[in-house]
């Protein structure tokens, strides 16, 4: 079946293997023609188990006129598949985590998803109440539609992907604000991308690792906030999002998942710039 949508890179990407990440938003990626160069990595969680020094990774070149300091963007990288014919063989995921809104954007211009077809117009990035900005908001002829987006990465053995990968502060506040839109009488909506191609059987909000946003998603939907998720598919010459996916909000047993997690922690976060380390006195 051909994909919902299909949103390509804006340049051809650049391989090379990864050396490390430091200071969260640097990663230092030696390319296959020998030169070391750094990526920014906008990946602001942990990437649980994507951060293994010589791993294959792929660069987005950024636009010359932009002059960034950082000339690439860390856009890709392989890791192992955990579940289906596939286990233990590497995949490409996505690790960019500011892709999620284009491929949003593009789902949305497509009118191909089930419940968000319907609309006038599409705005992104807007302001509510005083301190409070959503992904986006689909003027509908019966009111707004509040939509927030967010990106995920992990799938474990149980074949179920988990959002967060670590405590996510932030990401727990969105839900309260969504809530509140929802008990005032507004649509609001929140959407998972899983930017990874293995057989999803649903999403589920982390217990694991970050316990009070799955309590805030299950009262987010008791007030009326409707989650929803779809399955991406990274690839070299871009993403295709492939299928819906169901969220699972039930409470559930995070016991079972720790000793997954524990293994991969040795390949997730970031460690100090050594350029920025002070050099030993005399």
């Amino acid at each position: 079946m051909p994909p919902l949508a299909f949103v390509p890179h804006p340049d051809a990407l650049v391989p090379g293997r990864l050396v490390g990440r430091y200071d969260r938003f640097i990663a230092e990626v030696r390319r296959d023609d020998g030169r070391a160069v750094r990526a920014h990595c906008v990946n602001p969680g942990r990437m649980e188990g994507l951060v293994r020094p010589g791993a294959r990774v792929w660069l987005l070149p950024a636009p010359p006129e932009r002059k960034r300091k950082l000339a690439y963007t860390w856009e890709l990288v392989a890791d192992r598949e955990v579940v289906g014919p596939r286990a233990g063989r590497e995949t490409v995921v996505g690790a960019n985590t500011v892709v999620p809104n284009r491929l949003v954007a593009a789902l949305l211009a497509a009118r191909r998803w089930p419940g968000f077809r319907r609309y006038r117009a599409v705005r992104s990035e807007v302001r509510y109440g005083e301190r409070s900005r959503v992904d986006f908001v689909l003027d509908r002829a019966d009111g707004p539609h509040f939509l927030e987006v967010k990106n995920c990465h992990l799938v474990y053995p149980d074949g179920r992907a988990y959002f967060p990968d670590s405590v996510s502060v932030r990401a727990a506040g969105h839900l309260e604000e969504h809530a509140a839109l929802a008990r005032g009488g507004e649509r609001a909506s929140v959407v998972f991308t899983v930017q990874r191609p293995e057989p999803i059987r649903a999403v589920r909000p982390s217990a694991l690792h970050d316990p009070a946003f799955a309590e805030a998603a299950r009262m987010a939907a008791a007030a009326g906030v409707t989650f929803h998720a779809v399955q991406v598919v990274p690839g070299l010459d871009g993403y295709r999002i492939t299928r819906t996916l169901r969220v699972d909000l039930r409470a559930y047993d995070a016991a079972p998942l720790a000793a997954y997690r524990a293994a991969r922690l040795p390949e997730s976060g970031w460690v100090r710039d050594p350029r920025r380390v002070a050099a030993p006195g005399p």
